[in-house]
């Protein structure tokens, strides 16, 4: 089964963001975040794509499609075509590369990661929630399971 991770950015440095990263062999952040920037230069999209460029990993924006703040709820956004283009394309990506998503918020059950998790999964992606480089979560149902 293909697989997807998820990460939140947060307030870590990029030292410790880029060493999850490696734990797990990622080789393609997925940037979901609407506005690209942060309080902390080296998560500001000009800065953070270089950043990882430096070290080996893919930037690819797809905050247009799939990024949060949505008029309505993101919950409804969800069942929209243009979410639904943006999980495809997302899929196709991941189906290149060792691929994750990346979002500012750190707990995957308190951001929109959450929805396009569920998206994936019924396309048959299995997602793994990374916390950290020795936590990991699985959403199940409307609930999180801790995994390897």
């Amino acid at each position: 089964m293909n697989v997807v991770y998820s990460l939140g950015t947060s307030t870590r440095s990029f030292d410790e963001f880029a060493r999850i990263l490696a734990t797990y062999g990622i080789e393609t952040v997925v940037d979901v975040r609407r506005f690209p920037t942060s309080k902390y230069d080296h998560f500001r999209i000009d800065q953070f794509s270089r950043l990882l460029a430096d070290r080996g990993v893919e930037y690819i924006y797809l905050g247009e499609s799939l990024g949060g703040y949505r008029k309505g709820g993101y919950r409804d956004y969800a069942c929209s075509v243009e979410f639904r283009r943006g999980v495809e394309q997302l899929g196709q990506l991941a189906s290149e590369r060792t691929t994750a998503i990346v979002c500012a918020e750190l707990l995957p059950w308190r951001c929109h990661r959450r929805y396009i998790s569920r998206a994936l999964e019924t396309r048959g992606w299995r997602v793994i929630h990374l916390l950290d480089e020795r936590r990991a979560y699985r959403q199940e149902g409307d609930g999180w399971r801790a995994v390897g």
